[in-house]
C-alpha cells in the first residue's frame, strides 16, 4: 500500500472510531457496563409463573389477524401478552394519511387488544419504511427483554410487504441477541432464549411455510372477529385499497357491513383449519382435529429455543382439554 493509500485509510478508520464513540445511548450503556468488569444481570423471570408472549406484527392489524386467537386463549389463562405492531400503519388508507391516520389506527388497535385480554404497543415508525437497521434490531430486542418473552411470534420473511419482511428480518436478529449479556446492556438478557415462531403465510419460494403446530381457536373465534371488526379504517373501510363505496352512510349500513366483515374473518379463519387440517388431526387426535373449525397455525424458527412437539402442546392453550 503507498503513502497516499495509508493516508486515505487513516482517515476512514479515523472517521469510523469517531462515529462508533460519539455518544449514543445504547453506547453510553454499554461502556459503562463494560467498564464495571462484571457480567451484566439476567432478567428475574415473571414471579407470577405465567408465560410472557409477545408477537410482531408490521402494522397494527398484523399480529392481531395472525395470532389474535390463540392470544385471547392465553390472556384468558392468565398469561402475559403484548401485541406489536412495528411501524403506525400512517399510510394504510385511501382517504387518510399522516398523524391523523396514524393516530386513528392507534386507538383502534389498542381497543381491539383490550379486547382479546392483551396488551398493545406501536412503535412511531412510517408505514412502508421499516428498515432492518442496528438502532431496530436493538429496539425489538429491548421489547422482547422487558417484556421477559417466553414465546415471540413473527412473520417469515418471505412476504410482498417490505415491513412484513423486514418485521421477520429484525425478530430473526434478535433471536439469539436477547441473551447476549453484553448487546443492550441497560436491558437484563434473558438467561433462557424464547420459544420464536412464525405466522402461517401462502408464499412458496424460496420456501414454504410448514406447520409445526395448529391451534384450534373454536373458543375465542367470536372475541376474535368482534375484535378485529373494531379496526375499521382497514377492516370496514378497505385500508389503502378501499374507496368511498366501503364507507357506511346509515347505521343499518353500518351494522350490515359490520356482520359481513365478521362473516369474512369467520371464513378466512375457517380456512386455516382446513389447510393445516392434517396437523390438526395429528395434534389433537383423529376425531377431535376434525372438529376443529377454526384454526392458527405457526412455525418453529431454528434461531430460537426448539422444544419437542409434547412440550410446544404444553405451551399453547387448548391441548389440554
Amino acid at each position: 500500500m503507498n503513502g497516499k493509500n495509508w493516508f486515505v485509510a487513516g482517515i476512514v478508520l479515523a472517521a469510523c472510531f469517531v462515529v462508533a464513540s460519539s455518544g449514543s445511548g445504547a453506547e453510553e450503556a454499554w461502556n459503562a457496563t463494560l467498564a464495571t468488569g462484571k457480567k451484566p444481570p439476567a432478567a428475574a423471570p415473571r414471579e407470577d409463573g405465567k408465560l410472557s408472549i409477545i408477537a410482531f406484527g408490521a402494522h397494527p392489524d398484523d399480529s392481531e389477524l395472525k395470532a389474535g386467537g390463540v392470544g385471547a386463549l392465553w390472556a384468558a389463562e392468565g398469561h402475559h401478552v403484548k401485541l406489536v405492531s412495528t411501524t403506525n400503519g400512517d399510510v394504510g388508507h385511501w382517504s387518510q394519511a399522516g398523524g391523523t391516520l396514524a393516530q386513528r389506527r392507534l386507538s383502534e388497535v389498542r381497543k381491539c387488544d383490550t379486547a382479546l385480554g392483551a396488551t398493545a404497543e406501536v412503535l412511531d415508525i412510517h408505514d412502508g419504511e421499516l428498515m432492518p437497521t442496528l438502532e431496530n434490531r436493538r429496539i425489538i430486542t429491548q421489547l422482547i427483554r422487558e417484556w421477559k418473552a417466553d414465546i415471540v411470534l413473527a412473520p417469515r420473511s418471505n412476504d410482498y410487504h417490505p415491513d412484513h419482511r423486514y418485521t421477520g428480518i429484525l425478530v430473526q436478529d434478535a433471536a439469539f441477541m436477547v441473551t447476549v449479556p453484553f448487546f443492550c446492556p441497560a436491558v437484563p438478557y434473558l438467561a433462557k432464549n424464547p420459544v420464536f415462531l412464525y405466522y402461517s403465510d401462502s408464499f412458496e419460494r424460496p420456501n414454504p411455510f410448514r406447520p409445526d403446530i395448529a391451534v384450534s381457536i373454536d373458543d375465542a373465534i367470536e372475541k376474535k372477529v368482534n375484535a378485529i371488526a373494531m379496526l375499521e379504517s382497514q377492516m370496514v373501510e378497505g385500508c389503502c385499497g378501499g374507496d368511498e363505496r366501503l364507507v357506511p352512510k346509515t347505521k343499518e349500513e353500518y351494522a350490515k357491513r359490520m356482520d359481513a366483515v365478521r362473516e369474512r374473518l369467520r371464513n378466512r379463519f375457517a380456512g386455516v383449519a382446513n389447510q393445516y387440517r392434517a396437523k390438526l388431526i395429528e395434534l389433537y387426535g383423529e376425531e377431535r382435529g376434525k372438529k376443529v373449525k377454526y384454526a392458527e397455525a405457526f412455525e418453529l424458527c431454528e434461531y430460537g429455543r426448539r422444544p419437542s412437539i409434547a412440550e410446544l402442546k404444553k405451551l399453547f392453550p387448548t391441548f389440554a382439554k
